[in-house]
């Protein structure tokens, strides 16, 4: 299923190239897709090898070129007119344009995807590239969502009354979201449930006083081990980063909750002096793993606590 309105990546590079379409539900190959969506990709690449490339040397700059008339050149200057995707604020990029309203459920194998009614709570979600399957778990918890643009400032959304507010996921360094920042720090102070993905959990850090950092090559697919502090248990994860929060610089009010068990990054926070709550990696990941779901139960339990 779409995750978003539009395609936002720049480029595909895939190992195999599947020619014939195996999933009952699938309206198109993967090859029109990426055409009708105006997205370059190249295939039979050895993705296994280019993975050892990027462990050994990091995050790599690159360009796919295709058709009849290649230029070196073209595509070299390419290369190094790209610096980086430190300092580059992309959530403003990939934002929605205009508030609006969402109430489709998760999808059914008997009905589909439906719309929900009699919904007790509402939250407001700040769209940084915030992907459907969020607002359909928010949906199937009983909650009506307003999704509103990266630089809604903290007035309007309070102006909204909402039993919570969600910062999505996104692309891009969180450093350069000030306006994000400083919304974010306002909603804290007025002690409103918030639950931060991806980020949405950086920029919640950065808000509390914490510091982000640019990771050598991020964190990147649908196998990530992280340990949940408290308890000692072992959940696996989706994860597609390339900033985390510095855990050495936490203020006394957060408290780390995950750790990462590939490279013992941070993963998880908690304020200790308002209701809020941040994860590194994609609870909502469709169509998985779902170790980690439960974060938006816990979301929901910081509503209810709130509206006691």
């Amino acid at each position: 299923d779409d995750e978003s309105d539009n395609v936002f990546a720049s480029g595909l590079v895939i190992r195999d190239l599947p020619v014939r379409l195996s999933n009952w539900r699938s309206e198109k190959t993967l090859q029109q897709y990426l055409i009708d969506h105006n997205v370059v990709a190249i295939a039979e690449i050895d993705t296994r090898k280019l993975t050892r490339i990027l462990r050994d040397k990091g995050a790599q700059r690159g360009v796919i070129v295709a058709g009849d008339n290649i230029d070196l050149v073209l595509a070299k200057a390419a290369i190094n007119e790209f610096s980086g995707l430190k300092g580059m604020d992309l959530a403003k990029e990939v934002t929605v344009a205009k508030a609006y309203e969402w109430t489709e459920d998760i999808w059914s194998l008997t009905t589909g995807h439906t719309e929900a009614s009699n919904l007790s709570k509402h939250v407001v979600a700040y769209d940084f590239g915030i992907k459907r399957n969020i607002l359909r778990l928010l949906v199937n918890r009983g909650c009506r969502v307003t999704v509103v643009p990266a630089t809604t400032t903290a007035e309007q959304v309070l102006a909204m009354n909402p039993d919570g507010v969600f910062l999505s996921n996104g692309p891009g360094d969180p450093e350069p979201c000030t306006y994000a920042i400083a919304a974010i720090k306002t909603i804290l102070e007025q002690k409103i449930p918030t639950f931060g993905i991806c980020l949405g959990h950086q920029l919640l850090a950065l808000a509390s006083g914490a510091k982000t950092q640019k990771m050598k090559f991020g964190h990147h697919g649908a196998n990530h081990p992280v340990q949940e502090k408290a308890t000692g248990r072992v959940m696996i994860s989706s994860q597609n980063h390339g900033f985390s929060v510095d855990d050495s610089s936490l203020p006394d009010n957060i408290k780390a909750t995950y750790h990462s068990l590939f490279d013992g990054s941070l993963q998880g926070i908690e304020r200790t002096d308002c209701p809020a709550i941040g994860f590194q990696g994609h609870p909502e990941a469709s169509p998985g793993p779902h170790d980690v779901e439960s974060l938006f139960d816990q979301f929901i339990e910081m509503m209810d606590a709130h509206q006691v």
